[in-house]
């Protein structure tokens, strides 16, 4: 089975999470880190768990906690770039959540319309 482009995207986005975390482990910054490896890892999970869903409405449902997951670890990104509290640069992790939160705002627009 061929991987869609969301589903894609946040694994890929899983994995270089997974990377930064561990150096973020390595500087001792624990507690953003794991809120952001969390909620990065999630929108991937309930993006697997959307495309195995039972209904249109399931559906909706897991891509809207994708979505939420996806906001959600923008804001950990965002909060580690302006605290200062590591030095890594974040900012291509925060572009890529970005692309991520378009697409998956894009699908729960789409699938709002298709199901009323």
């Amino acid at each position: 089975m061929k991987d869609n482009l969301i589903q894609s995207k946040s694994f890929e986005f899983s994995l270089s999470i997974i990377s930064l975390y561990k150096l973020l482990q390595n500087e001792r910054e624990y507690i953003v880190s794991k809120q952001l490896l969390r909620s990065a890892t999630s929108i991937g999970a309930n993006i697997e768990e959307a495309i195995g869903g039972q209904s249109k409405r399931d559906f909706l449902a897991k891509v809207s906690i994708s979505l939420k997951e996806a906001r959600e670890t923008r804001y950990w990104l965002r909060l580690l770039q302006e605290s200062e509290l590591t030095q890594i640069d974040v900012s291509n992790y925060q572009k890529e959540i970005l692309s991520i939160i378009n697409i998956l705002s894009s699908i729960v627009k789409t699938t709002k319309t298709r199901i009323k």
